[in-house]
């Protein structure tokens, strides 16, 4: 979810070979083998070499810049058979370096779901004085890039649709849904089984294992928090130091994870019109909140009786709310003049008059209306775990009444956040039921008032979840400011210090807007 919009782009010398020992092996779950049978996986000798792929690989290129180096980790698909089939996931690592001590391995997540190898190099960065002391490694979660992937050959970047305005659109979007659901189905259903979350936290402690850490840091945003949540009550006393960003609470992840952020998605919509408003004479979208708004209310109401031309990409009312969903998880400056001069071009083309897309409006267009093969396999690897973790209901009926219930209190959103999905029709149904998270786990949370994808209600309920933990809350339209690199002191120097000396505030704190 951090990673929302495309999962594969945010929601990338000499060799090395590590022998590796461990002592500490995984603790037992219903679904898993009995500890002794995955010593190989945590005993394996990794072969650490440059991250670069080809000519065209920019995130291993970037990898390789920044010193960084990549390896393979052999873990099994089917955890209770530890002797069966077995899949390679990928990881990248930046070593510590510097005079200072180091303070260990820190794993990172970045939402989405999605690619985590491209991010060492931008955390240790965003770290401040606690980057150069931590190895800092990025994993893509198996199904997602270099691990396993899950290519569905999907021509879209991702599975999120709205129902348009009435119950022919949203037949459309049920046969788009099932499309994209029978395509996984003929192309990877042996695999689907075994992609969940669940997996996802077994195959960190294996790459912690195989990297002879008796226990590691982890960094995660969004989606991210979930897996962290989920690692910490599978393998109790793992970690170290946690950040968790912008927090999913446990009973809402699942395949209807939009639906309960519709009304902050309004409320920041509304936002957004309120800057625009006031930058009237620069965009001339109106001069009031209410002008700006009811522009956009008549944008969406055009493109439903016909798409959008904007260049060679069509864009009818289906596509539009998430375009605009898309583009309001921050309230920082550049990003509100970005949507304003799209909703601009928007205007526009609802007169009918001939638009082109600038090139970063061009690259949106094209993950939502014909996604290079990157992107697609991207969004059906999100789907794969999204699917795989939660089930969902099957019948039509059940979101069409959804929609029709909440158009009225989100006129925009509702019709996204309560939409079908491939889930709906995913071939396969999920192996194992939810992780109950209710644990002792002293992590620094992040979290913002005007969180458009999991809601300041989210955040809190996780705190509750997790005893010893503390959350500091930013007064701001955000979606992950940590990770982000929100233009906010406080909270940057507070996280950073807590990773370098590792205690916590002593109380929950709020930080204050510096814009």
């Amino acid at each position: 979810m951090s990673r929302f919009r495309t999962a594969a782009s945010l929601a990338a010398g000499a060799t090395m070979v590590a022998t590796v020992m461990v002592s500490v092996a995984p603790s037992s779950t219903a679904a898993a083998p009995k500890a002794g049978d995955l010593d190989r996986f945590y005993h394996q000798r990794l072969d650490w070499k440059a991250c670069t792929l080809g000519p065209d690989d920019q995130v291993g290129k970037e990898l390789d810049a920044a010193g960084a180096r990549c390896a393979d980790v052999t873990v099994p698909l089917d955890y209770s058979k530890p002797d069966g089939r077995t899949i390679k996931v990928a990881i990248s690592r930046l070593k510590a370096s510097g005079k200072a001590p180091r303070l260990g391995m820190m794993l990172l997540n970045g939402g989405g779901p999605g690619p985590a190898l491209d991010m060492p190099p931008y955390m240790r960065q965003l770290m401040g004085p606690a980057g150069p002391r931590y190895d800092l490694v990025g994993m893509d979660p198996r199904s997602l890039g270099r691990s396993a992937g899950v290519d569905c050959g999907w021509n879209v970047g991702t599975w999120i649709k709205g129902a348009g305005p009435n119950r022919r659109s949203f037949r459309r979007a049920a046969r788009f849904a099932k499309d994209l659901a029978d395509r996984c189905a003929r192309t990877n259903r042996s695999v689907l089984p075994h992609i969940s979350t669940r997996n996802i936290a077994r195959d960190m402690d294996v790459i912690r294992g195989a990297l002879g850490e008796r226990m590691m840091s982890y960094n995660g945003a969004s989606y991210g928090t979930y897996l962290g949540a989920v690692y910490a009550t599978m393998f109790p006393g793992r970690l170290d130091r946690v950040v968790l960003d912008s927090s999913v609470a446990p009973d809402i992840w699942g395949p209807r994870l939009i639906a309960p952020a519709v009304d902050a998605n309004e409320e920041a919509l509304a936002a957004w019109a309120g800057w625009a408003a006031e930058h009237d004479d620069k965009y001339g979208l109106g001069d009031s909140k209410a002008k700006v708004l009811k522009l956009v209310h008549h944008i969406i109401a055009v493109s439903a009786k016909r798409p959008l031309e904007i260049g060679q990409y069509r864009l009818d009312a289906t596509l539009v709310p998430v375009f605009l969903l898309d583009n309001i998880s921050t309230d920082e400056e550049p990003a509100r003049a970005a949507l304003a001069e799209s909703v601009r071009l928007m205007r526009e083309a609802a007169a009918g008059r001939p638009v082109q897309p600038s090139p970063d409006l061009a690259a949106e267009l094209e993950f939502l209306t014909a996604a290079t093969r990157e992107d697609g396999a991207g969004g059906s690897g999100q789907a794969a775990i999204i699917c795989g973790d939660v089930a969902a209901p099957r019948d039509p009926a059940v979101y069409w009444r959804d929609v029709q219930k909440h158009r009225a209190e989100a006129p925009i959103f509702g019709a996204v956040g309560y939409d079908i999905g491939p889930c709906a029709y995913w071939p396969t149904r999920p192996v194992e039921p939810p992780t109950k998270i209710n644990i002792d786990l002293p992590a620094l949370m992040v979290a913002a008032t005007g969180d458009t994808r999991t809601t300041y209600e989210s955040n809190k309920t996780l705190h509750g979840l997790l005893h010893g933990s503390k959350m500091i809350t930013l007064d701001a339209y955000v979606h992950a400011p940590y990770q982000r690199g929100y233009p906010n002191n406080c909270i940057l120097d507070r996280v950073n210090d807590y990773l370098v000396t590792g205690r916590l505030p002593a109380d929950d704190l709020t930080c204050a807007p510096e814009m």
